[in-house]
């Protein structure tokens, strides 16, 4: 069931549309890889991409050539395999804590939330992020108060951390240290964070990290990577491109990730349970979720999405409560009784709603905004005034997403010193335009400019044709 409500949700049209967002930075860099054989450090037009961890970029390149094809399809079906993984763990993994209904209210919730369902539909790195933070908070969880070994408890969720560090770095670990310092403080079983077994989980999160991290500073420059690295971070403390305007609504925007589930939340109490244990973890897991989503919301340089991977967290809290005995509404909104029947009847409508919306979305919606290619037809404009057989030298392009669309051979060039004196295209900002004109580095040749073409940045490139 968990299967066919992820696929009626995550598959319809997942490749119809061309790329959007920053989905070229994830995709570009794994076209690169896969065609220089250079997997260590990620690139974006030819230039060596600092910003985020490879491992969103492997996992696209892994479903390049998995599948044969490189499409918008294989470069998204990693984001939603994520997804998949996390309701799957749900459904297995968490089934003795939760009990076999509450982990399938639990995995229902997850697939049906409307950040998890945008999210895992692109090739971005939120979907893969939240859901290996999703996986470790898990794992954690379903076996804490068991009698496992420690070890089995803590290393494998580092595993999942540390993964978490190469899609895009350690912030999660405020939201999977949230859950357990809430829990073992509930617990009053504070050993658990000083047990060897967690050191050790610690020392496997960074290695992950490090496995990448230090062979890419040796490739690049430790300086660079250091300082860019640095003030990336301190760009989000500092509140860098702050806009008062949107910051004052990054917790409705990161509420509405949760949705609809979140407007379920204050319906009920969450000491209502019938054993301690229930009440502690419940208690803890909304302290757990609550601090770390306020406070990554209000740091100035912040975005909403920036909070989902306290979704975890909400999916689990929300399935203890509906899957109780005995569950009443709180007297502000009656107090009646809801019944288990109505629980299961209402999660069930909620995703044939969600699954019902998508069918409607790929097949009715999808089709009149596939008129709207803009990257794609911006390709076909320079495939079209180009001879075929003949490469286009890209000179310091910057990022463009269009180019994942373009059939001919695509070479990047670092300057002008750098294009072979026997070429014939050449694309190049408008910054260069006059650079390339007057440039007599092709004498007796001249470049002539062709066409230029502006995407929804409304960023502008130009196609020179040397002769």
């Amino acid at each position: 069931m968990v299967v066919l409500l992820w696929a009626a949700i995550y598959l319809p049209a997942l490749g119809s549309l061309p790329i959007k967002g920053e989905e070229g930075r994830r995709i570009l860099p794994a076209v690169s890889m896969l065609e220089n054989g250079n997997y260590l450090v990620p690139e974006v037009g030819g230039v060596a991409y600092f910003s985020k961890p490879p491992l969103i970029n492997w996992l696209i390149a892994a479903s390049f050539q998995i599948f044969r094809m490189r499409n918008e399809w294989a470069a998204r079906l990693p984001s939603a395999l994520a997804v998949l993984a996390v309701a799957v763990a749900f459904a297995t993994i968490a089934r003795a804590r939760l009990m076999p209904l509450g982990s399938i209210f639990a995995a229902v919730i997850w697939l049906t939330s409307a950040g998890m369902i945008e999210k895992g539909r692109l090739a971005e790195i939120e979907a893969l992020y939240v859901s290996l933070t999703a996986l470790a908070i898990i794992w954690w969880l379903s076996f804490y108060d068991s009698k496992r070994s420690m070890w089995f408890i803590w290393l494998p969720a580092s595993i999942f951390i540390g993964l978490g560090w190469l899609a895009k770095g350690p912030v999660h670990l405020i939201f999977f240290y949230a859950v357990v310092i809430a829990v073992v403080s509930q617990t009053r079983n504070w050993r658990a964070l000083f047990h060897p077994a967690h050191l050790a989980g610690v020392l496997v999160m960074l290695g992950i990290f490090a496995a990448w991290a230090i062979p890419f500073a040796h490739a690049t420059s430790n300086n660079l990577v250091a300082t860019k690295w640095t003030n990336q971070f301190s760009g989000r403390l500092k509140g860098a491109d702050f806009k008062f305007s949107s910051w004052i609504f990054n917790i409705p925007r990161g509420l509405a990730y949760f949705l609809p589930w979140t407007t379920l939340l204050p319906l009920f109490r969450l000491d209502a349970f019938q054993q301690e244990r229930d009440r502690l973890l419940a208690r803890a897991l909304a302290w757990g979720m609550a601090v770390p989503f306020i406070l990554i919301n209000l740091v100035p340089g912040s975005l909403p999405r920036y909070a989902m991977p306290a979704l975890a967290s909400v999916c689990w809290l929300l399935a203890m409560i509906l899957a109780q005995p005995s569950l009443e509404f709180r007297r502000w909104v009656g107090g009646r009784l809801f019944s288990l029947r109505n629980r299961e009847r209402t999660v069930a409508a909620i995703a044939l709603v969600m699954a019902a919306g998508i069918s409607v979305y790929a097949f009715a919606i999808v089709p009149k905004l596939q008129h709207r290619q803009n990257v794609r037809g911006l390709a076909a404009q320079i495939d079209n005034a180009i001879s075929p057989n003949e490469p286009i030298y890209a000179v310091d392009p910057n990022y463009q997403p269009f180019f994942f669309y373009l059939h001919r051979k695509l070479i990047y060039a670092s300057g002008l010193p750098a294009v072979p004196n026997d070429a014939v295209y050449l694309l190049a900002r408008p910054d260069r335009e006059q650079a390339v004109l007057e440039s007599g580095r092709w004498s007796p040749r001249r470049a002539h400019l062709v066409l230029n073409v502006t995407d929804y940045r409304e960023q502008t490139i130009d196609l020179f044709r040397i002769e």
